[in-house]
């Protein structure tokens, strides 16, 4: 007989590790993010070369207020909006749009002090960034001010696999990540790493290869996206120029499970499948339909009777 959930970090029907889970227990209440966009940019556009050709004009933050409207005003407009969905919950100060740590220390701190010093009612911190924008010295800062507040450094991988990374133009190879997360191993931050699904002409095998190096790495969590092509990105484009093939759902779902399969149990799953703005996509159309696409990824997982971390120790 199956047994309803043999996944012991979970106190629903999910088989994986999800953030609401690990919120719960830490916090011992529901936990949302306030989006923010603090008007950082990325040193990958400013030097010339154009950027990750999937990354839209509004640097993966998409649904953040524009940077024009102040910090305080965008953080207390966003929570009120997540309020409205949960009147009880707590929120989490979540800088995404672009590279959030592009910046001299001086401004680092002039944009983040008032979030670690009790200004706002955040629990804690997150940012995303890239591994060739972590320094010393701002490692050392986030490092102390964890030891007061929860934070979350975000860094994004998307691929391990070097023939990806020229095409999508990563802009700094995996070993750039790796010195990064020894570097960070030992700090009171988590880190979280991003990985895409669907990116140009890679199949299942590699996409697993890319969650497996994931599963080998300090981190405490991963971010699971499908590649969402944007209007107006230089990947849409190439694209609409010369197709490549894009992941069916169900292609999607096979994917994910054998990536949750090898990765360890408690490392937590911060995201299964992205977002993007519904005017803005170009395909694969069926991403709109993140509920529908989580529930059937649920009922997969149940009729293999699977779940995260499986096989974590037989590789």
């Amino acid at each position: 007989m199956i047994k309803s959930n043999p996944f012991k970090y979970s106190d629903d029907n999910k088989r994986y590790h999800t953030l609401n889970y690990h919120y719960k227990k830490k916090f011992n209440n529901k936990v949302f993010k306030v989006v923010l966009d603090a008007g950082f940019s990325c040193p990958h556009i400013k030097n010339g070369v154009g950027g990750c050709t999937f990354c839209s004009i509004r640097g993966s933050g998409d649904f953040t207020l524009n940077a024009s409207v102040a910090l305080n005003k965008q953080y207390e407009h966003q929570k009120q909006i997540m309020l409205r969905k949960w009147p009880q919950g707590q929120p989490i100060a979540y800088f995404q749009a672009f590279t959030n740590t592009y910046a001299a220390l001086d401004t680092l701190k002039i944009i983040y002090d008032p979030f670690y010093e009790n200004q706002y009612d955040n629990l804690g911190v997150a940012l995303g960034t890239r591994a060739d924008c972590l320094s010393d010295a701002t490692i050392a800062y986030f490092d102390q001010q964890a030891r007061g507040k929860p934070t979350t450094i975000e860094i994004g991988v998307q691929s391990i696999h070097e023939r990806t990374n020229q095409i999508i133009n990563r802009g700094h190879g995996l070993d750039v990540v790796e010195k990064i997360l020894k570097q960070c191993a030992t700090k009171q931050f988590d880190v979280v790493l991003h990985l895409i699904n669907g990116l140009p002409y890679e199949d299942k095998a590699m996409m697993l290869e890319s969650a497996k190096w994931v599963a080998r790495q300090p981190v405490a969590g991963v971010k699971i996206h499908m590649l969402h092509l944007l209007k107006g990105t230089k990947m849409a484009n190439d694209y609409l120029k010369n197709p490549f093939d894009l992941l069916s759902m169900e292609q999607f779902i096979d994917i994910v499970i054998g990536q949750l399969e090898v990765l360890p149990p408690e490392m937590v799953i911060h995201r299964l499948t992205g977002d993007g703005l519904v005017d803005d996509l170009i395909g694969p159309l069926w991403t709109i339909k993140k509920r529908v696409v989580l529930n059937n990824l649920d009922k997969e997982m149940v009729k293999r009777n699977t779940y995260q971390g499986k096989y974590h120790a037989s590789y």
